[in-house]
Formats: structure tokens, C-alpha cells, sequence
């Protein structure tokens, strides 16, 4: 037993001497930045306040203590990799950094090689991929995340084109990529890339040869995402050309906001040069934690530089890597490094010595460890999603004003832009609807507390082109004056009227298109704009689906469709007029339900009603002279019994609504002029073989081919009202189609013709721009302004209220149709049936109770033949007869019980007179 415990407590001793063996004192960790920057600065503090901490808890890592070493890359990349280098000989498990993208994007290489994590919280490029550059890990939201931020505030406030001005580095580049495709998605777009030297090298003279280009610009929407050097640059020398006036938008990415933060308050000179931008910063929510390091700060950095959200990260960064460290020990793991086999053979001359270069063995389960990290820390919460983006990015929005800054509000990936802090929005269910989106009210540069409209006319001197259709007919609508390019018409006034409401000027140039021979074709002159031949297209502009799709059209300033227009022949009376109100159908339907009500009313009357009783051909004369009689409400035999009184008032009804109906239809038809046509509408148009005409240039000729199919064949093109009155009266076609305001016009003209059917397409006129144009935006509300004015239709009146027609041709209404009275004949003929029915239940059930008791006196049945003669005789029977013949069978049992009870008394006396006489006789 002794020696067991012997056993265990060796056992014990040497695993705990090995695991503290297998410990190293000092667990080496690097860093690369540039320590003359902000946040190189910054950094450099945290990260040491962090190593501090971690090594104050000698438990916290079994013994072992943190070692960073710094290196200075001073903004140059080739230095950042030699410090790399430099890291992988002297055995160390994680380097912090780089600053810069360019450089992450070539360590990155190196880290994969040699299996050792590279975490940065300031190399944010949204292509440093996981799939590409496994052993990189970004420790804050990296630019992907800022870029949806600035697209969200930009169709927040409703603008659509943004200038992006970037130095051209990986980071400027990929940045501005990814801002580009965000905005995509809300149907915004970078109008214009200026692209700036990378910030070290950037001049004066360079960004001001960048900037004088934007000056010409239309759009006054501007990202700037830069650095502090070439950043601060870029708003003085957009100060001095006047760029931070009113009408100005600027939104710098986070380089700005951690200047505000590191260097507060800002020099005069700074601060004035960048009143009214917004800026993102990166969030971290308050926390006891939070505030006892901001607390801590002043003693840490001296008062030399303050404390921003980088430096959180920087300070987090650290204990992301201590804990990591802490997971590898506990779960076995050793430090260890082997040579790389690849570089054993490589013989570099100089200091540098790539053979001594090693793999960390445990470098894939410390990255595991540090992708798996949950803890809390000073900017909240961490933990990395799947794709090793940090749980939960936001941002702060602030405006610059005075020497300081004010917090509008933020933006989170959970739920967009909002006035609350996003951590009190994680407990609800996200809401991206454009209602909950808010910001506070911003002051926008020249003190301007209105939002800016984001986009001028260009100052370059150039007018805007507009295109306007050279029109050879229905000059009330576009037409040039003399051919001097002086336009004129009724979609012109509209155009300068909402011109006229605009806030700001817009200078414009008509340019005609089309020979003056025909009318243009109007998709070609739409289309002209997708080539940039011209900036607009003003006229009579339907708006159509195929033109929508290539171009933005304004509100539309006056409704449109496609009518039929045919020529319509005087309706000359004759001698069978007075058979036109009803349709030959309806006449035997009519004519019939005479006869079935007729005959009905005799069923149900023949028996009890000597008005229909007599011979045979009495009772057709009289069935024939009821029926028809009823038109007139001139029948003389009344009905006595009450089936046949509820089919004749119903029937009788049913008269009156169609005598009605016939009597106004024929007056109307003897005493209106009425016009008739073989077209009645579109539909009798498509399924006729008649040609059609249209207008040329109108998008009817693709409807009616592509839509309705329609051979080309019958489509015949004419270009006047005269061709349209010349064609319909000569038979050339057989109807024209073509769009109401036109038909308007022509019709006003022309009273020979006339509009059949209802229009089959429903559009309107607007203006045309090029896609995502503010200027057709405007000029939409500006054309409700004019509706709701009554500007609008005081322009309609002044052109296009001229002379009409003295008395318009009316177009002949449908003749009177079976199916406008099928209801009434339904009644009616319901009310038949259910008489007769109850009436031959009433005649089968006295008729048997009759045979039943014939049957029991004879004492003898009868053949199934028999009984339905019988029972045909029993309903052509008088209602007396049957009652009579019962009466005579009564008196005759009763007659034939008296005798023989008579028979029995008279017998009986007869027999004692016999007995009497017979006595006496004897005596």
C-alpha cells in the first residue's frame, strides 16, 4: 500500500514538473506599425498597458510571460517585411500588425508559410480574405462593414451619385470597390473615381490638380477615404477652391474621426478647413472597463495623445492573444519550432539568414484558439463569426462643428441607422425598414442646416441637350417655329413650367430630331440618350415598358392609351325596323316563353275555369289568344285559381320589363340618329382580317405586332390626320390606333369618326432622363405642383381646347340580348315548373283516392294503360263532374240501405198478416 502511494505521488510530482517544463518564462509576440502615425502611437501604449496587465497575473498563463517587441515599419512596406522577417527567427507564435494593408496583403504570405497568426485592427481591406490568407486575422470591423455604413447614409438622405476620392493603395482601392457595390444595391452609384498619390508621397500640387477636376462635376457628394496626412491635405485645399461651401456633402471614413479623437481640440487652421463633415467611428459600447482605461489613459500616454477607438482594439488585441496562449497550454500543447525544409538550402548574403527562419509546429491550434475566443473586452464582446468577422460591427456618425464634433447617430450591421445605441437593439428583432432608419439633424458645410440637394449642373459651360421630336403633325402638342430650332407646344409649356419651380437654374439647349418629313421614331430618339447624344428628351413621350427599362421618365403630365377609331355608316331605317331592338334569339326565346306560360295557365285553369273549357280547337284559339294577349295586357279570361294567378303576375312582370325595354329601344332607334360599325373595340379588330392604321414613329406598331400579334401585313403607317381621315373614308384601313390625346385632336376636326371600345393600354407622357437622374426627380414633383395648382390644366386649355364637333356621332348601342332578361325567364320559368308540379301532386293524389274507392266497389283492378287513360279523363274532367258523380253513388248506397231496411219492416208485417189471415180463415 506504501508503495502505491509512493507510485502516485512520483507520478504526480513528474507531471507537474513536466507541464511546467513544457512551459517557456517568456512567451515572445511582435508588432509592426509605424509609430510616428495616430494610431501607431496609440497603439504602441495599448499594447504595452495589455502586456502589463496579462503579466500581472503570473496564474493566468502558468508562469509564462508575455515579451512584444515593437518595430518601427516608418509608412514603408519593404521595412514592414523586413521586421517580419526579422520576427520568424526569433521564435515568436504572433505578430500584431501590420498598420497598412499593403503590407498585410505580403506578410500575409509569410504567415501562412511559417504558420505563425498575424492579427491587425488597422490593415482593414476587405479582400485580405480567410480563403487566401488563412494565419490573417482582422481584430476590428474591417472596411466592408464602414463601406455599408457611408451606402446606407447616402440613401438615407436620398442622394444617388457619390465622388470617391482615395490614394491609390490596396487599401484606397478595395475600400472604394466595396463602397461601389454597396451602393449598387440601393440604386446608387460612384459617379466619379479621383484617385490621390498613396499618403506619403501625395503633394499640395497633386491633390489639387484632383480636386479642380471635381469642380466640373455634377454630383457634390464626396467619400474621402484616405489618411491623416493627405486627408487633412485634401480638405484645405478643398477650403481654398470653395468646395467646403453649401451644396457640399463630405464623408470621411474613420481616419478622421481618430484624429478627432488623438489630437482634440483640432488648430484653428484644421478645424475650419473640415466644419460640416460627417465621419464614421467605430463603436464600443460603455462599460465599467471601458471608462476605468479611459481613466487610466492620461497616466499611460502622459497626456502626449488621446485615446481612440484603435487603441481599444490595440489593448484587446493582446488578451485575445493571451487567452488564446492560456487555451494552447491548458490543452497540451508545447512551443516548438522546426525548420523550414525549402529554406534550409537558400544562402542569402548579409545579415539576414533565411535558414534560421522557423515553422511554429503549434501555429495552426493557436489560430484555431484565437478564431475561438470568447471574452469581454473593452470594445464589448468578442467573438468572430464564421467568415472571422468580429459578432455585432457599428459605428458611430459624427458631424464636425466648431473645434469638436457631435454624435448624429449610428449605424450597425444588425439594424442600420439609428439615434440608439445598437447594443439596446440586439434584444429586438432586427428592423431595416426605411421607417426605422433615423438620424439626428446634421449642420452641413457653410452652416447649412437643410440637407443638400447633393448635385448641381456642372460649371463647365455646357447646356443641357435636350431632344425633342421634329414633328410633321399635331403641332398643338411639339412643333418648331419656322425651322430657326424655336420650340413650341403644349408638353413644352409643361416642361418650362416645372423648369420654373425648380430652386435652381438649369441651362438647357432644344435640339430637334427628325427629317421634318415624318414623324421620328420616338424609342430611337428615347435611346439616343443611353449613348449620350442627348441629356433629356422632352415631348409626347409615352411611357412604355421597353423605353423604362433604359431610361428614368418624370411623373407623368398627361394620361395616354391606345383607342380604336373606325369610320361609322348612317343606320337607314326600313320597313323591319321595329324587329332591330331585339336580337333573333331573344324574339324565339320571347315567343316560346308565350306559349309555355299560355299553356301552363290552361293546365292549371281547365279544370275549374269555363273560360278555358270548350271544344279542341276552342281551347288552342283560346290558349293562343291568352298567351299573346299578355304583351298587351289584353287578355280577357281571368284566373280563378291561385297557382294560376302567381305564374300570371310573375309572367306578367316579366312583360312589362321587356315591353319596356323594346318600347325605348325603338324609339330610340326611329327617333336618334344612330351610327353603326363592323369594328366594335379592339377584340372585333384582332379577330378580323381589316388592316389597321397606326401613327409613324409610335410605339403602337410594336403593341399591336409584339403584344397582340398582329401581322405587320395588316399594320399600315400614316402620318397626318388628313392621311387618317383620307384612309378610313377610302377603306384603306378599317380602323386607326392610335393614343388618345392624339385622337382628341382629331376627332375635334374630324366628325365622321368616332372612338369604339374602351382604351386597352393605360400610360401616360413624361420626360426622359438617364437612369438614376435627380434632375427627373425634381421635375416629378415639380409636375405635381402644377396638377395640384391647376397650372396644368391651364396650359391644357390653351392648347388643346380648340373647336368640336357641333353634334358627335353616337356610336349604335348592342341590341337587347337574351342575357340582359335571363334572370326574369329564369324566374318565370321556375314559376312554371313548381306550379305544375304541386298541381299534378294535387291531381295524382285525388285521383288515386277516387280509383282507389272504384276499385274497392267493383271489386276488380284495372291495367296500367287503363289507369293512365283514366287518369288523363280524371284532369280533363270539369271540377263538378267528379263531384257530382260521388254525390249520385252517395244518394244511390243510401237509396239502396233504406229499401232494403224498408224490405226487412214491410217483410216481417206481410208475414203476421199472412199468419193472421190464415188463422182466420182456419177459424
Amino acid at each position: 500500500m506504501s508503495g502505491l502511494w509512493i507510485l502516485l505521488l512520483l507520478v504526480l510530482h513528474f507531471g507537474v514538473l513536466s507541464d511546467g517544463l513544457s512551459r517557456p518564462a517568456v512567451v515572445n509576440i511582435g508588432s509592426i506599425f509605424s509609430f510616428n502615425s495616430i494610431n501607431g502611437k496609440v497603439a504602441k501604449i495599448a499594447m504595452q498597458a495589455a502586456v502589463e496587465d496579462v503579466n500581472s497575473e503570473p496564474k493566468f498563463l502558468g508562469g509564462s510571460k508575455l515579451q512584444l517587441t515593437f518595430h518601427d515599419s516608418n509608412f514603408s512596406g519593404f521595412l514592414g517585411i523586413i521586421g517580419a522577417l526579422k520576427y520568424m527567427e526569433t521564435d515568436t507564435v504572433a505578430i500584431i500588425g501590420p498598420q497598412t494593408a499593403i503590407m498585410a496583403h505580403v506578410i500575409s504570405h509569410l504567415a501562412n508559410e511559417l504558420k505563425v497568426p498575424l492579427l491587425s485592427f488597422t490593415a482593414l481591406d476587405p479582400t485580405l480574405s480567410a480563403l487566401q490568407y488563412p494565419f490573417f486575422v482582422q481584430t476590428a470591423p474591417n472596411d466592408f462593414f464602414q463601406m455599408t455604413a457611408i451606402a446606407d447614409m447616402v440613401s438615407y438622405y436620398g442622394w444617388r451619385d457619390v465622388i470617391a476620392v482615395f490614394n491609390d493603395d490596396d487599401s484606397g482601392r478595395n475600400g472604394i470597390a466595396a463602397l461601389g457595390d454597396k451602393l449598387a444595391e440601393r440604386r446608387c452609384k460612384i459617379s466619379y473615381k479621383a484617385a490621390l498619390p498613396p499618403d506619403t508621397i501625395a503633394t499640395r500640387t497633386d491633390i489639387q490638380n484632383v480636386l479642380i477636376k471635381l469642380l466640373v462635376l455634377e454630383s457634390r457628394v464626396i467619400v474621402l477615404h484616405s489618411y491623416k496626412l493627405s486627408g487633412l491635405m485634401v480638405f484645405e485645399v478643398a477650403h481654398s477652391l470653395g468646395m467646403m461651401s453649401s451644396g457640399y456633402v463630405w464623408i470621411a471614413t474613420s481616419w478622421l474621426s481618430s484624429t478627432l479623437d488623438s489630437i482634440a481640440p483640432l488648430p484653428t487652421v484644421i478645424s475650419e478647413t473640415i466644419q460640416g463633415v460627417l465621419t464614421l467611428r467605430p463603436h464600443t459600447p460603455d462599460s465599467e472597463k471601458k471608462k476605468a482605461f479611459f481613466s487610466r489613459w492620461s497616466q499611460l500616454s502622459g497626456g502626449s495623445i488621446g485615446l481612440n477607438p484603435y487603441g481599444l482594439f490595440a489593448y484587446d488585441t493582446v488578451w485575445i492573444i493571451a487567452h488564446a496562449i492560456k487555451v494552447f497550454f491548458e490543452q497540451g500543447w508545447t512551443i516548438s519550432f522546426s525548420n523550414d525544409s525549402r529554406l534550409t538550402n537558400v544562402v542569402v548574403k548579409g545579415a539576414l539568414r533565411l535558414d534560421e527562419m522557423s515553422v511554429f509546429d503549434g501555429g495552426g491550434q493557436l489560430l484555431n484558439n484565437i478564431l475561438n475566443t470568447s471574452m469581454m473586452g473593452l470594445t464589448g464582446p468578442i467573438r468572430f463569426t464564421p467568415d472571422r468577422s468580429l459578432i455585432h460591427p457599428a459605428y458611430d456618425v459624427i458631424n464636425v462643428i466648431g473645434t469638436g464634433f457631435r454624435l448624429i447617430g449610428y449605424w450597425s450591421n444588425y439594424s442600420g441607422l439609428s439615434v440608439v445605441p445598437p447594443e439596446t437593439l440586439y434584444v429586438k428583432p432586427p428592423n431595416r425598414s426605411s421607417s426605422s432608419q433615423n438620424l439626428y439633424t446634421a449642420v452641413w458645410p457653410g452652416q447649412m442646416t437643410t440637407k443638400p440637394r447633393g448635385w448641381v449642373f456642372p460649371y463647365n459651360g455646357r447646356q443641357l441637350r435636350i431632344g425633342v421630336p421634329n414633328r410633321v403633325s399635331y403641332w398643338q402638342y411639339v412643333s418648331l417655329i419656322n425651322d430657326n430650332d424655336t420650340v413650341q407646344g403644349y408638353c413644352i409649356d409643361v416642361f418650362l413650367a416645372a423648369l420654373s419651380l425648380l430652386p435652381y437654374g438649369v441651362p438647357y439647349k432644344f435640339i430637334p430630331f427628325g427629317n421634318g418629313f415624318n414623324n421620328p421614331s420616338y424609342s430611337e430618339l428615347v435611346n439616343l440618350i443611353t449613348t449620350d447624344v442627348f441629356d433629356a428628351v422632352v415631348g409626347d413621350v409615352a411611357i412604355v415598358t421597353n423605353r423604362t427599362k433604359v431610361v428614368d421618365f418624370t411623373q407623368p403630365y398627361i394620361e395616354s392609351g391606345l383607342v380604336v377609331v373606325v369610320p361609322l355608316g348612317k343606320l337607314n331605317s326600313s320597313a323591319w325596323a321595329f324587329l332591330r331592338p331585339f336580337t333573333p334569339m331573344m324574339w324565339a326565346v320571347t315567343a316560346a316563353f308565350f306559349l309555355v306560360v299560355g299553356a301552363v295557365v290552361w293546365i292549371l285553369e281547365h279544370r275549374i275555369n269555363d273560360d278555358f273549357r270548350g271544344p279542341p280547337r276552342q281551347q288552342i284559339v283560346t290558349l293562343l289568344w291568352f298567351s299573346f294577349s299578355t304583351w298587351f295586357f289584353a287578355h280577357r279570361e281571368n284566373t280563378v285559381s291561385t297557382l294560376g294567378r302567381l305564374v300570371l303576375i310573375i309572367w306578367l312582370f316579366v312583360v312589362l320589363i321587356i315591353n319596356s325595354s323594346y318600347t325605348a329601344s325603338l324609339t330610340s332607334i326611329l327617333t336618334v340618329q344612330r351610327l353603326s360599325s363592323p369594328i366594335k373595340g379592339i377584340e372585333s379588330l384582332i379577330t378580323s382580317t381589316e388592316r389597321i392604321g397606326f401613327q409613324v414613329g409610335s410605339f403602337a406598331e410594336n403593341y399591336l405586332n409584339e403584344e397582340l400579334n398582329i401581322p405587320k401585313s395588316r399594320l399600315i403607317a400614316l402620318n397626318s390626320p388628313e392621311a387618317y381621315a383620307t384612309a378610313l373614308e377610302r377603306g384603306t384601313v378599317a380602323a386607326i390606333v392610335d393614343e388618345r390625346p392624339y385622337i382628341d385632336v382629331f376627332l375635334s376636326s374630324y366628325c365622321k369618326f368616332s372612338v369604339v371600345g374602351q382604351e386597352f393600354t393605360k400610360s401616360g407622357w413624361g420626360f426622359a432622363f438617364p437612369r438614376d437622374s435627380p434632375l427627373a426627380i425634381d421635375l416629378s414633383t415639380a409636375i405635381l405642383q402644377l396638377s395640384e395648382n391647376g397650372d396644368l390644366q391651364r396650359i391644357h386649355d390653351k392648347w388643346l381646347t380648340g373647336k368640336t364637333c357641333s353634334s358627335q356621332p353616337e356610336i349604335q348601342s348592342d341590341r337587347l340580348q337574351l342575357r340582359s332578361f335571363s334572370g326574369l325567364f329564369l324566374i318565370c320559368g321556375v314559376a312554371c315548373f313548381v306550379a305544375l308540379f304541386i298541381y299534378f301532386v294535387s291531381m295524382i293524389r285525388r285521383f288515386s283516392r277516387q280509383f282507389s274507392e272504384e276499385s274497392h266497389s267493383s271489386g276488380s283492378g284495372s291495367s296500367r294503360s287503363a289507369r293512365l287513360q283514366r287518369f288523363l279523363s280524371f284532369v280533363d274532367e270539369k271540377e263538378e263532374e267528379p263531384k257530382s258523380k260521388s254525390k249520385r253513388k252517395q244518394m244511390e248506397k243510401s237509396s239502396s240501405v233504406i229499401s232494403e231496411r224498408d224490405e226487412q219492416r214491410y217483410g216481417s208485417k206481410r208475414e203476421e198478416i199472412d199468419s193472421n189471415i190464415t188463422g182466420y180463415t182456419f177459424a
